[in-house]
Parts: C-alpha cells; structure tokens; sequence
C-alpha cells in the first residue's frame, strides 16, 4: 500500500458518496428521515452516521477537532448541509493525505497499520453507501453502479 493507493481509495470513496448524495435529491422528507429501516436507521440516519464515523476516525488519526464528531446526537440535517458538512470532511482528509509521508503508512496503534485504518474508513463507507443505496432503489433513485472498478474507468486516461 502506498500513497497513490490511499489517493485512488479516497477519490473512489468520495465518487461513490457524491453519487449516492446526488440521487437522494428529490426524495420525499418522509423516505429521508424514516427511521428503523436497517438497524435503527433510515436513509438520512445511513448517510449522517457515515459521515460521522468519517469524521470520527479523521479525528482520531489526525488530532483534528474542527467538526462536531457525532453528527448523529443532533437534529436529522437536510441533504444539503449534509453534502456541505461531507465537502468539509473531504477537504479535511485531503489536507491531511497532502502532507503524509510514505513511511507513516506503516506505523501502528494496537497493531493496526495507519494504512489499514485509512482503508478501513473506505470499507465502512461502502457499507453504508449500499445501505443507502438499496432505500434509494425503493424510492426510484437509484445512484447506478457504485462499484470501484466503474470509478477506475471514469478517471482512466484513454490511450490513443
């Protein structure tokens, strides 16, 4: 694992969560924070604990403390500070990715890698994102293909 694959995982992580964000707009405020659909959860509960988790790991491996960390205690957002607390939280990973050195990417806590739990953050989202993503297919808004292999074509250079 190298930064250029912690990179690619995290541009891979935030396609797939752009398209989920993406095809919730226009579902009715009723399907959005329904509740005890998967777990105690419903489609707007799925996206803030995924966003809080986020945040809650960028946290932990970074210091950070510039997001409240528990969205999820406070009141259901609307889909659009949802989208603009997740354009924070990548612009915090970004900033952190953009200074990290290689040789961080094997240091450990509790005998677990920093690229292990960076991967790990990746993973959990994907979770949620097919969570969100089959209450969004009952609804009719479908966000498509979420696979990774789909984000690698989209940002494939074509050679002529």
């Amino acid at each position: 694992m190298d930064l250029a694959d912690i990179r690619f995982l995290y541009g891979f992580d935030r396609w797939a969560t752009t398209r989920v964000l993406d095809a919730a707009v226009g579902v009715d405020d009723t399907t959005w924070s329904a509740t005890n659909i998967v777990a105690e959860r419903g489609l707007g509960g799925i996206l803030v604990h995924h966003l809080g988790a986020s945040q809650r790991w960028r946290h932990g491996l970074t210091g950070a403390a510039d997001d409240a960390s528990e969205p999820e205690d406070g009141p259901l957002p609307d889909l659009a500070n949802l989208r603009s607390a997740w354009e924070r939280e990548w612009a915090g990973y970004d900033a952190r990715i953009a200074v990290m050195r290689p040789e961080w990417l094997e240091m450990s806590e509790g005998g677990v890698t920093l690229w292990q739990a960076l991967v790990h953050v990746v993973n959990h989202g994907t979770q949620h994102r097919s969570e969100a993503a089959v209450l969004l297919t009952n609804a009719d808004h479908s966000p498509g293909d979420l696979d990774m292999v789909d984000y690698a074509e989209s940002i494939a250079v074509v050679d002529a």
